[in-house]
C-alpha cells in the first residue's frame, strides 16, 4: 500500500494509489473514513482499516494521476525532523575530511524544520544569494505509526506505519559556520519527502534496501541501508528512550557517502540542477534547483 496526500480541484485530501500506481482515491472515497489529515489516520490506522486500505487499493477505479497534484505525503508535520548524522560509514569518512573530527562513537542527532514538507517534482529556491554550497543527501525516511516511549530494539517494528524517499537539502556554508546543523538544514524547501509512503507491510524487516541519488543524470551516491552503523530499531529505541514519539513524526536515518561536499573540489548544486533520490521498493523523489 502506498499513502498519499494530493490536491483535487483545490483540496487538499489524503488517500492512497490503486495498486498499478495509476490512479488516486481519497480515503474517504476508498471507504476508510472522513479524515483530514493523512497524519490523523495514521494514528487509528488498527489491523481492521489497513485491512480495507489494502483492499481498496487493489481496486481500478479512481482518479488518474495526471489529473491531481501529488503534495508530500505529509505536507505539514507536527513536529520537526528528527534526523541521523553521519550513519554510514563512508558518510562519516567523507564529513569529517570536509569538516573535522566527528565524536561518532554514539549517534549523531539533530533536527530540521519542515515549515511545509516539499513534494516530489517540486522546483525549490536553492537560497544560493545566502549560501553558494548547496547539497543534497538521499535518506530513507521512517514514519511512525503509534505514539510511544521507551521502545525496546525488538519490539520498534510494532510502532513504524511506513517509509517514504527523503532528501535532506543542507547550505553546507551556514552549517559549518553556525558550528551545528539546524539552521543551514532547515532552509524553506530543504525539507523533501515523498512522492509516497509506502506501508511498513511492503518491505521486509530489517529493512535492507538500495538507496542512490544522481544529479543531472549522474550516479552520486550509491549504497544500502544494511550499512547502516545504526539500524532503525536502535533509532526507533535511542530516541524514544525519555522522548515521546507520536504518529506521523518522521525520522531520516542518515545518508551514504557521495554528497557534494565529500568530494575534491566539492560538488555543490546549482541553478537549473536537478537531484534523483531513490530508494529500492520505496520510490523515486525528484527536486529541481532553482
Amino acid at each position: 500500500m502506498e499513502f498519499v496526500t494530493f490536491l483535487r480541484d483545490g483540496i487538499q485530501l489524503p488517500g492512497l494509489l490503486t495498486a498499478d500506481r495509476q490512479r488516486v482515491l481519497s480515503l474517504e472515497e476508498a471507504g476508510l473514513g472522513a479524515w483530514s489529515t493523512l497524519t490523523a489516520f495514521i494514528a487509528d490506522a488498527g489491523p481492521d482499516l489497513l485491512a480495507r486500505a489494502a483492499s481498496a487499493s487493489a481496486q481500478s477505479e479512481g482518479t488518474p494521476l495526471s489529473s491531481v497534484q501529488l503534495l508530500a505525503p505529509i505536507p505539514k508535520p507536527c513536529h520537526d525532523i528528527l534526523c541521523v548524522g553521519v550513519n554510514y560509514r563512508d558518510h562519516l569518512e567523507e564529513s569529517e575530511a570536509a569538516m573535522g573530527k566527528i565524536a561518532h562513537q554514539d549517534s549523531v542527532y539533530f533536527s530540521k524544520r519542515a515549515h511545509i514538507m516539499t513534494p516530489h517534482d517540486a522546483t525549490i529556491d536553492g537560497h544560493l544569494d545566502l549560501d553558494p554550497c548547496l547539497d543534497y543527501e538521499v535518506e530513507l525516511a521512517v514514519v511512525i505509526g503509534r505514539e510511544c516511549r521507551n521502545v525496546a530494539p525488538e519490539e520498534a517494528k510494532d510502532y513504524i506505519f511506513g517509509y517514504s524517499v527523503f532528501n535532506d537539502m543542507s547550505a553546507r556554508g551556514i552549517q559549518m559556520r553556525h558550528n551545528q546543523w539546524y539552521r543551514g538544514k532547515s532552509l524553506d524547501g530543504f525539507a523533501i519527502m515523498g512522492p509516497t509512503l509506502v506501508h511498513k507491510s511492503a518491505l521486509p524487516f530489517p529493512i535492507e534496501v538500495d538507496v542512490c541519488s544522481r544529479v543531472n543524470g549522474e550516479l552520486r551516491q550509491s549504497s544500502n541501508t544494511r550499512l547502516f552503523l545504526a539500524d532503525i530499531p536502535h533509532l526507533i529505541s535511542e530516541l524514544s528512550h525519555g522522548i515521546t514519539l507520536e504518529p506521523g513524526d518522521i525520522i531520516a536515518t542518515g545518508t551514504p557517502a557521495g554528497v557534494g561536499m565529500g568530494f575534491d573540489p566539492p560538488r555543490w548544486l546549482k541553478s537549473g540542477d536537478t537531484v534523483e533520490c531513490e530508494i529500492q521498493g520505496v520510490g523515486l523523489l525528484r527536486t529541481h534547483i532553482r
